[in-house]
């Protein structure tokens, strides 16, 4: 356990930019207080528990969002309520994150520690590691009674079998691994292959095309939420390395947050574009089942945030347009008087 909360830590101070040197790990800060607790402390397979992190914090403190959805142990999430952010009377910052996790495996479990990174307001920054919730998992089978008594299992047949193509398998299976790992290494040095078709349409169109092509495919229909957030963002993904010049398919949620924290991005784009791709890292990678009709909302998003960079880039190409226009005309006029 301490060992990957080490791994878990150092992950998440990575992917917000903070480096070990300049972090400390304390056990409490001043006006800081993060709880977290579950409905309840037993439950028998397939049940649902309520696990809570209630996060309170000065006004003037910076809280990091920590990345619940990928630290959550052995348990499956079903279901993830939004940050619900409170202000006290006493003037501090309330954030409670709610996830409902299930599992089907029994046992003694628990819910691995969270660390959480503020940054204080002389710039320092800090990490508190919240304390783990033990969960214990009970078997239906054990109150069933004598019916329900499982049997031996028989020992084990054992075939006896020639090696050597395991051997010759395994090397082969090795060999395409590395090839692989090099292709994309190759790929990433020389994005553009000679002889490789380019597609030179505006980039807005390109994305468009592709949001029209995953409409018709019914992966919401189908229930395939993952396979339909893995598009979605690739298609978000692609567009912001087109209009912004950057390898955005490589990156992390954070890594690209980070990126596009540093760009001038039209209204609200850059608040909604990161709370979209961390609630599509749930749906991909912590099995969360989104809510009805969440998948179209999320589409009409994407389509948004797509037409709205268009006409800032539009816009600042026309002002750059007629800049250079300005700039012709000034010596000429100037010569003439």
């Amino acid at each position: 356990m301490i060992v990957r909360l080490m791994f878990i830590l150092l992950a998440f101070l990575g992917g917000v930019g903070l480096h070990a040197q300049t972090i400390d790990t304390v056990k409490s800060l001043a006006g800081i207080e993060v709880t977290t607790s579950v409905d309840k402390a037993e439950c028998y397979v397939g049940d649902l528990v309520t696990y809570k992190v209630v996060i309170t914090h000065p006004s003037t403190v910076e809280l990091i969002p920590p990345p619940l959805g990928a630290n959550l142990g052995a348990f499956d999430v079903k279901d993830y309520r939004p940050d619900v952010v409170t202000k006290l009377k006493d003037g501090r910052i309330q954030s409670e994150n709610t996830f409902v996790l299930s599992t089907f495996t029994t046992g003694d479990y628990v819910v691995p520690p969270v660390p959480m990174a503020f940054v204080l307001p002389d710039s320092s920054r800090k990490v508190l590691i919240t304390e783990p919730v033990p969960i214990k998992v009970l078997s239906l089978i054990l109150n069933a009674g004598d019916s329900a008594d499982i049997k031996g299992l028989k020992a084990p047949f054992e075939f006896k079998r020639d090696r050597f193509w395991w051997y010759v398998g395994g090397a082969g299976l090795l060999l395409l691994v590395a090839l692989a790992l090099w292709y994309r290494w190759y790929r990433k040095k020389h994005p553009k292959l000679a002889g490789e078709p380019v597609d030179t349409r505006l980039p807005w169109e390109i994305a468009f095309e592709a949001l029209a092509l995953l409409k018709g495919k019914g992966h919401l229909a189908s229930g395939d939420f993952k396979g339909y957030y893995i598009e979605l963002t690739e298609i978000i993904r692609l567009y912001f390395g087109r209009i912004y010049d950057i390898n955005t398919l490589d990156m992390t949620t954070d890594e690209l947050s980070d990126i596009l924290g540093h760009r001038v991005m039209p209204g609200n784009s850059f608040v909604e574009t990161v709370a979209f791709l961390r609630h599509a890292d749930l749906v991909k990678f912590a099995k969360l089942t989104p809510e009805n009709g969440r998948g179209d909302a999320d589409f009409d998003l994407a389509y948004s945030l797509i037409d709205s960079i268009r006409a800032d880039e539009d816009r600042k190409r026309r002002i750059e347009v007629e800049l250079k226009s300005t700039r012709s005309t000034k010596p000429q006029e100037e010569a003439v008087g």
